[in-house]
């Protein structure tokens, strides 16, 4: 038994609270499309068996009223005779057709009556599985979107990138110990550069000492 027994269960039906219930709602969507799509061509083929039905009862009633017009046709004729006996029994023949037509014209009305009942029921079904379509649509988005989340966050949290971000780590201070050796080369060739510096200073400020001496003594 499909998730809808009648026509009218998927026409009255909430779409929206039957998948909220739903554990799998992508599953429940996709049987509920099956189910409206199955609903609709056999609705769609009863629909063709009644305007077949009419055609075939149009066609009767035009075949009767042409024999109802035959038998008014013979009893004037009948008449015309002096044939009242057969004039007579023509009248109860075209009494009987029309009788026939009458019955046949009712259910002509009846045809008519389901036909607008099928069709507005065939629109009606129609706008529903547009909506679930639309619905299957957004849900499979929804999981497609979701499904990549999950897999970028296990890749995120895989032992691979872990490993991948220590080497990073590992390699980020094996280069901190390697600028620092330079740098400290640096303050090292700078410290003996100035020490050379300081002493030609001190040289000549001596020299120049040294000559203010002797200018003095020769005073």
């Amino acid at each position: 038994m499909g998730i809808f027994s009648r026509l009218s269960d998927i026409i009255n039906s909430n779409i929206s609270a039957i998948l909220d219930k739903a554990e799998n709602p992508e599953k429940m969507i996709r049987m509920m499309i099956q189910e409206m799509e199955e609903t609709l061509v056999e609705v769609r083929s009863n629909t063709a068996k009644v305007i077949a039905e009419k055609k075939t009862v149009n066609r009767r009633i035009e075949q009767l009223r042409r024999q109802a017009a035959d038998w008014e046709a013979k009893a004037e004729l009948a008449l015309g005779k002096d044939r009242e006996d057969l004039a007579r029994a023509a009248l109860v023949e075209k009494s009987s057709v029309h009788t026939t037509i009458t019955m046949l014209e009712s259910e002509l009305v009846k045809l008519d009556d389901t036909l607008d009942k099928l069709s507005t029921e065939i629109e009606q079904l129609q706008a529903k599985l547009t909506d679930a379509r639309a619905r299957q649509k957004t849900l499979l988005m929804r999981t497609s979107a979701a499904q990549s989340r999950v897999d970028i966050n296990q890749k995120l949290h895989s032992t691979s990138i872990d490993s991948a971000m220590n080497k990073f780590e590992y390699y980020e201070r094996k280069i901190d110990l390697m600028e620092g050796q330079v740098d400290s080369m640096n303050i090292k060739q700078r410290g003996l550069a100035d020490e050379f510096e300081e002493l030609a200073n001190r040289e000549k400020i001596d020299q120049e000492l040294e000559s203010i001496k002797a200018k003095l003594n020769k005073q």
